[in-house]
């Protein structure tokens, strides 16, 4: 028998901890190799960890709603086999205690003739774990104070994500007077009371994030796309009986935008200080609506490699997954540009705003048909076209009204381009 560990895995490049959730089994379980044994919440998404390897669950080492850094020991499995590396028994001779912290995070410093921080009790009676309460007491947060801070985590708890993006926000309002109480929204005994999910909870944080760190503009050009909802009612009965599956315009919303941004690269960009990092992979994000009324989006990695056929089926996998909340970490990070399409809820535009680090996103409207004039050898005429307005917003801080505004009129150009004769 052996006794290893199952330390909390790496679930995308850029996700150093993640939030326990929930444990699938208890202590004393047989667990089969892959089995899911918790179920995990990053930044990004929530998804199953397996087992590493087969045999019992001998000992759960994090509790659910604890913030835990990539790589940080969770829990202790027995094994029939010969385990090569230090057991844990071994381990804890040397190390009686591992406390569980983030990576990023130190443990506080010893401060001499210091006042106590008030205990962190609360009345809303939210779990706080050890890491949270650190912060907090190395911030100088009360806990009247903890209490309001928006909590995305399980049953609304606070993860370390949440404290940094609360400090952050609270250093940068120091000159305000911090003791002027919270203006609550008047309520009458009709109303309501909504608590917002873990997911919603996060989307609000980040919307508020990338209005502050980015000045939003937005440009707008109307495309002439006849020819290509006619190439589309041509072939999509084809293309299902072929394919098994739906043919949308999003793919060619996708592929039109790849093919802009190779010709305009300094739209793929993102910024670090005063650095502007030029992206060399095309990785398209397109915004999923879920049923639950929030939105995900999962990313197409070099989206400019694909054909027309692969963009069509990738996207369509991506995004029931999305919907069956199948997606993993690593597919919904990584993106360098990201298109919403706002026409599939009957709108005809929209001012989307910029998913951070990117510093561009595209909002399509919906297809309308519309009297225009269409310029012929014999001259003007009046015709019905099908239109369609595309909404591009930029971080202006690094792209000017020029590049943004060549951008969606490039795009545009390349959807009223396609080929009536191209094939499949």
């Amino acid at each position: 028998m052996a006794t290893i560990e199952m330390v909390m895995p790496q679930m995308g490049e850029s996700i150093i901890e993640g939030t326990i959730l929930t444990w699938l089994k208890k202590e004393g379980d047989t667990i089969e190799q892959d089995e899911s044994v918790l179920e995990v919440a990053t930044d990004k998404v929530d998804t199953e960890v397996p087992a590493p390897n087969g045999g019992i669950l001998k000992k759960i080492l994090v509790k659910e709603g604890e913030v835990v850094g990539v790589g940080t020991p969770i829990a202790l499995i027995e094994t029939n086999g010969v385990h090569t590396s230090e057991s844990i028994s071994e381990k804890a001779a040397v190390q009686p205690e591992k406390q569980v912290v983030s990576a990023a995070v130190l443990p506080d410093p010893v401060v001499t003739q210091a006042p106590a921080a008030p205990a962190l009790t609360v009345e809303d009676n939210r779990f706080y774990s050890p890491l949270v309460k650190s912060m907090a007491k190395e911030e100088g947060i009360g806990p009247v104070e903890l209490a309001t801070i928006p909590g995305t985590g399980k049953e609304g708890r606070v993860t370390k994500q949440d404290m940094l993006n609360y400090i952050a926000n609270r250093s940068e309002q120091t000159s305000a007077d911090v003791s002027s109480p919270v203006v609550a929204a008047s309520l009458s005994a009709e109303d309501e009371i909504v608590e917002m999910d873990r997911m919603r909870s996060m989307i609000a944080q980040r919307m508020i994030d990338s209005k502050r760190i980015s000045a939003h503009v937005t440009s707008f050009v109307e495309a002439d796309v006849t020819d290509l909802v006619l190439w589309r009612d041509k072939h999509k009965e084809a293309y299902k009986q072929k394919e098994g599956e739906s043919l949308t315009f999003t793919p060619f919303f996708v592929q039109a935008i790849a093919k802009a941004i190779k010709d305009y690269p300094m739209i793929n960009v993102s910024v670090d200080g005063n650095k502007i990092i030029v992206k060399k992979d095309i990785n398209i994000g397109v915004a999923v609506a879920l049923p639950t009324g929030n939105l995900i989006v999962p990313v197409i990695k070099n989206a400019d490699q694909y054909n027309l056929v692969g963009l069509s089926k990738k996207i369509n996998d991506l995004a029931q997954r999305a919907r069956k909340n199948k997606l993993t970490a690593d597919e919904v990070q990584g993106g360098t540009y990201t298109l919403s399409n706002v026409g599939v809820f009957g709108n005809v535009m929209g001012t989307p705003i910029i998913v951070q680090p990117q510093v561009a996103i595209l909002a399509v409207g919906t297809i309308t048909k519309k009297p225009a004039v269409i310029e012929t050898p014999t001259g003007d005429a009046i015709g019905i076209r099908h239109k369609m307005f595309l909404s591009h917003s930029y971080d202006h801080r690094v792209v000017d009204g020029a590049l943004g505004g060549m951008f969606v009129k490039r795009v545009a150009e390349y959807l009223e381009a396609i080929d009536l004769d191209m094939s499949l």
